[in-house]
């Protein structure tokens, strides 16, 4: 039940009291019990204690949620997030919160990623419009976001490469549904630029194809702007994660 952080610390990241890098875990400080789960962003990072979202690290943009842009060296409460918190995200500068089924946002957004209509960078969590309840998982990539509502995946931010999957490369301020995802969906997953989802035990793949990171065929494959399934991953799948590229 205790949080623990190691790695780079120049932000505070590592809610330690300190800035100092840590090669080994140490205790995250003020959450020795209670905790049930906990998200990375680029610089900042969330937890789950007793149903109350937490916040530390770099908070250029307001990533931390705490109604300020101050860094913060140990964990301070999201604002507005007190308890019925079941879920947290974050990648890049924005961070996503599920509680009570609704799904929340908050950080830099400057591609829409925070689906509240805006491009206004937000210090406070504010609803993602248009999901309403019913939300059951929140994915953050670096300037986009997912969501699992009913069955159906919804994308929403940055979409360069086709990762939001609906058919676009089109930005957008609030979720979209992903083509031909509308149901049998458990999860998602939000990179740089790629997307994944699981649906009916069965894994999809869209977005940037840089590296050959859709799973498809050939790392010169294109990218793609709707979900395809990944080749050679035969039984049902249980868990996903997508990873950035590395150059």
């Amino acid at each position: 039940g205790a949080a623990y952080a190691w790695g780079s610390n120049v932000s505070g990241q590592l809610g330690d009291g300190t800035t100092a890098n840590r090669s080994t875990p140490v205790p995250v400080s003020g959450l020795s019990s209670g905790v049930t789960a906990v998200a990375a962003g680029l610089g900042h990072s969330l937890a789950i204690r007793s149903g109350a979202a937490y916040a530390w690290g770099i908070n250029f943009y307001g990533n931390l949620g705490d109604g300020t842009t101050a860094d913060r060296v140990t964990p301070v409460p999201v604002s507005g997030l007190s308890s019925g918190v079941t879920a947290v995200a974050a990648r890049g500068y924005h961070s996503l919160a599920i509680k009570g089924g609704a799904a929340y946002a908050w950080g830099n957004n400057q591609f829409g990623q925070l689906g509240d209509g805006t491009t206004d960078n937000r210090s406070a969590p504010v609803l993602v419009t248009g999901l309403g309840s019913g939300v059951t998982a929140v994915s953050a990539g670096y300037s986009y976001s997912l969501a699992v509502k009913g069955g159906a995946a919804y994308a929403w931010g940055n979409n360069e490469y086709g990762q939001l999957g609906d058919g676009t490369t089109d930005d957008r301020a609030t979720p979209v549904p992903v083509a031909g995802l509308g149901s049998g969906v458990t999860a998602v997953s939000a990179s740089d630029s790629l997307s994944l989802a699981v649906k009916d035990g069965a894994l999809y793949s869209w977005g940037s194809s840089s590296s050959g990171e859709l799973g498809r065929e050939a790392s010169s494959e294109a990218d793609r702007i709707t979900p395809q399934r990944v080749i050679g991953i035969d039984g049902t799948v249980v868990a996903v994660a997508a990873g950035s590229v590395q150059g």
